[in-house]
């Protein structure tokens, strides 16, 4: 024996999956991001380390290969600001705001005073002169 539903119990039932998965998709979003950056940390730098652990304990690291596997590390540092944008549409929507090259025709380009308010976490000031502040 089957209880009808309300026409409002669906609408809300369809709603919520929708959120659900809507929210879903952004954490699966997020966690492919952040494994991929985490594994390619872990492919330059395991290396670096392994082989200065060793180096540590018998010295028979050669120094070439040595600088070889710290600029592959320093490599990993370059690939973070090409990895960040490429998969964080905020990411890239704020450097878009503030860097010349990556902004779009449309867009202003925020004041210096703009920048300055938005970061001292303060709203609006009344105007001050140098006597109040003495």
């Amino acid at each position: 024996l089957q209880v009808p539903r309300a026409p409002s119990q669906t609408a809300a039932g369809s709603e919520s999956r929708r959120f659900a998965n809507k929210h879903s998709k952004k954490a699966l979003k997020a966690s492919l991001t952040l494994g991929i950056l985490l594994g390619m940390f872990f492919v330059a730098w395991l290396p670096f380390f392994v082989t200065n652990v060793t180096q540590a304990v018998c010295g028979c690291v050669p120094a070439g290969f040595f600088d070889v596997l710290t600029w592959l590390g320093y490599c990993n540092s370059t690939m973070n600001p090409i990895i960040y944008p490429l998969f964080m549409r905020d990411f890239k929507r704020a450097m878009g705001k503030y860097l010349p090259c990556c902004r779009r025709s449309g867009e202003p380009r925020p004041s210096a005073i703009s920048l300055s308010m938005r970061n001292s976490n303060s709203g609006p000031r009344a105007a001050t002169s140098l006597k109040n502040v003495l």
